[in-house]
Formats: C-alpha cells, structure tokens, sequence
C-alpha cells in the first residue's frame, strides 16, 4: 500500500525508528505511524519511506508504503478498501500527523527508490524583531541580514550533478553524488511577515542534511560572511566541511515527492539502486 501524510516535526526525533539501548524508545514518525497501522490491520506493519527527514524536520507531501497480507484486510478492520485507513488513522493519530491518502500501491512501486525527485521548502526570516509567533514551528531564526541576489548566484553553482560530500554527514558506504535540479531563492515577505525568505530546492535525491547545509552555506554568502569562490570549492572536497553552517531544522519541509509513470516504476528502482560515479 501507498500513503501520503504530512506531519510537524517539532516534537518528534526525526522519522527513523529508533531504539536507544537500556532506554525508553524515541518519539519517531514511524514509530508512531507504524503502531497505528499495526494496532488497525493486527499485523506487524514495517514503514518505506520516501525521504527519512531529519529531528524537527517537517514533511507537507511524504510519501511511504508497506506490504500487508491480504487476510488482514477484512471487515473488522478496513473491510478490504485502502482508503478507509485514512478515516480510522484521523482517530488514532495525533495531530501533528496526518494520512491524507492511502491505496493500493502499483505494481513495482518502492517509495524511496522509484522516486524521481524530491521538492523541500526552507523559510528563513531575518526580522530583527524575530519569526512571527504563528509560524515559529516551519520557519527558522537567521540573525543578520542577507542579501537574497548574493545568495542566489550561490545556489546557482550549486545546480547540477556533483559531489556533495562536503554538505552531507558521512554515512558508511554511501554515496554523496547528487543531481540538484533546481535551486531558487523567493522573497516570500507580507505585510504581517516582513524579511521571510524561502529557499525552494529539488533534487533527485538528499543525503544527510544536505538541504539545510546547502541553505546555511548560501546565508554565509547572503551575509557577506563568504565569497562565491568559497561555494565553489566546497563541491571539489570528499569529506563534510566544517565552515559550512547547517541552518536549523525548524525551517525545512518535505513538500512533494515524484514518480514516474506505473509502468516505469520498476525501470527506476532498478536505476536509482546503482551506485553512482561522476562522469
């Protein structure tokens, strides 16, 4: 099955399931999610997940999927239709989840992997006066002022295919090689909201954070903290740089993720599973 929710990160540790030794289990996204699943169709349900987002993280179009044996779905539980989950889900979850959509999933689907892409939004403001209290949940703190056309000539080096291993956090043998296939800076300010910016960044595929890498070494620049000579030589080093601020995970959101035509599904899994190299 295929679902598609949306949640506030703020008081949960990331979406991973995670279980500390000799203590008491994290608050996760899955975690949560997969309890209420489980308690539904009385069979152990195990989450994919498009993008596995960051503590604090927020996603507005995450998308997942899980397998399920068909017996469990009978009239006690959902009576064979996918998308009355969504109702018993809306009882069950708290509010800072919601599953707006859940169906059976195409022949080949994977959630991560038959991905094409994946949009985030990052807003940022840089109000003296501070992020207006009825969004300080999805838009982060920036403390100096930032030049926004500075900032987008960075975010245009950054575009295309390379090695982004001086934006991600090491994970064991694991590639770093990304496509960013749009990087667009929108000043996203109203009267009630002045000095609010929004980053607007798609790729292919995120390594661990490198989105909010990608925002803070931009603001560095907006800030006139860093050159644009120093962007381009972030994306010639292989390890995490250390001069690179990673922006807070309050103002980053998972907004859509895509795929491919049903029959392509399968086509793309395959391809995206294949470690990558530069040309």
């Amino acid at each position: 099955m295929r679902i598609d929710l949306a949640y506030d990160g703020t008081d949960f540790h990331g979406w991973a399931r995670q279980k500390p030794q000799g203590g008491e289990e994290l608050r996760t996204v899955q975690g949560v999610l997969e309890d209420k699943l489980s308690l539904i169709l009385r069979v152990p349900v195990e989450l994919t997940v498009a993008g596995r987002t960051d503590a604090g993280v927020h996603a507005a179009g995450q998308v997942a999927h899980f397998d399920v044996p068909v017996a469990s779905l009978d009239q006690r539980s959902i009576a064979g239709e996918p998308g009355n989950l969504v109702r018993r889900l809306a009882r069950l979850l708290p509010p800072d989840i919601r599953v707006s959509r859940c169906e059976w999933a195409p022949d080949g689907f994977d959630a991560r992997f038959s991905a094409l892409r994946r949009h985030y939004v990052y807003r940022v403001s840089t109000d003296p006066a501070g992020v207006l209290p009825t969004r300080v949940r999805d838009t982060a703190a920036w403390p100096k002022p930032v030049d926004i056309h500075a900032m987008q000539e960075a975010a245009n080096i950054l575009v295309g295919l390379h090695d982004f291993a001086a934006f991600c956090k090491a994970k064991p043998n694991a590639t770093t090689i990304r496509d960013v296939e749009s990087f667009q800076w929108v000043d996203a300010s109203t009267p009630t909201e002045p000095h609010v910016l929004e980053a607007h960044v798609t790729a292919d595929a995120f390594c661990w954070s490198m989105v909010r890498s990608l925002v803070g070494c931009c603001l560095a620049v907006g800030e006139g903290r860093r050159d644009l000579d120093f962007v381009g030589t972030l994306l010639g080093q292989s390890t995490r740089s250390s001069a690179i601020p990673v922006a807070p995970a309050c103002g980053l959101s998972l907004v859509q993720v895509d795929y491919p035509a049903p029959d392509d599904l399968a086509a793309r899994a395959h391809l995206t599973r294949d470690r990558r190299t530069l040309p």
